[in-house]
């Protein structure tokens, strides 16, 4: 089905620097970004050799939460076709996807909400084809949380952060109100302290941008990052 190149590409073991972490509640989980897969989608099938169309896109709810944003949630159908040289399809895969987006206008809602599910589909449709598409993170024999814990640390590490006046680094115990922010936790966002600032980290966390600065978070485009210093005072 496969050439000897793609699959030699397919049956290599997933690089660890491209795993990244979350927390969903008490639960650390691993996954891909949507950039991530469509671009490993280009190197193993070829630019123009594969295509995705979106077979369903419904609304499952929408709502206001307590910070009166609009919630509106998605689920989308996406089906994967992959075909040779020749354009000749060769296969296609087919899953479901969720999303859900808030912020303060329905129609920006709408949008973030919709595009998330389509994302979430289509990388659960890719991810059939093995171990690159992250097929690998649903084995809970391996040990990938640990490996991408310890990238995302010393990527973290190494990023310039947003300059400050507060030069003293607090510790890792969190010192605001995790309440105050869960709007984002129910974007699969999360909110890690460092340097005296909160940082927003998750997923395809630009298309979430009027929720995060619903919240008061600014964008660095220098460190590409959406960051609120932590105001003085709080314990």
């Amino acid at each position: 089905m496969f050439n000897n190149k793609q699959l030699e590409v397919l049956n290599t073991e997933l690089n660890s620097s491209r795993i990244k972490t979350r927390e969903k509640g008490n639960i650390n989980l691993s996954y891909l970004e949507g950039f991530d897969v469509i671009e490993t989608a280009n190197k193993v099938f070829g630019f123009g050799n594969w295509s995705y169309t979106i077979s369903k896109l419904e609304q499952v709810s929408q709502e206001l939460n307590q910070n009166q944003n609009y919630v509106v949630c998605y689920k989308a159908l996406v089906n994967i076709l992959v075909y040779d040289e020749n354009h000749i399809k060769l296969v296609n895969r087919e899953d479901v996807g969720f999303g859900s987006g808030i912020a303060k206008t329905l129609a920006d809602s709408h949008e973030s909400g919709a595009k998330e599910a389509i994302t979430d589909a289509l990388k659960r449709s890719l991810r059939s084809f093995g171990n690159q598409f992250g097929n690998s993170l649903y084995d809970k024999s391996r040990n990938h949380q640990n490996q991408a814990k310890q990238q995302n640390k010393q990527s973290s590490h190494n990023q310039q952060m947003p300059p400050s006046n507060n030069q003293n680094q607090r510790n890792s115990t969190q010192a605001f109100n995790q309440y105050e922010y869960q709007s984002l936790y129910n974007l699969a966002l999360n909110i890690v302290e460092q340097n005296g600032f909160l940082i927003v980290v998750g997923d395809d966390i630009f298309s979430k941008k009027d929720s995060i600065k619903a919240c008061g978070f600014r964008w660095d485009g220098k460190t590409k990052q959406w960051y609120k210093q932590l105001e003085q005072g709080v314990a």
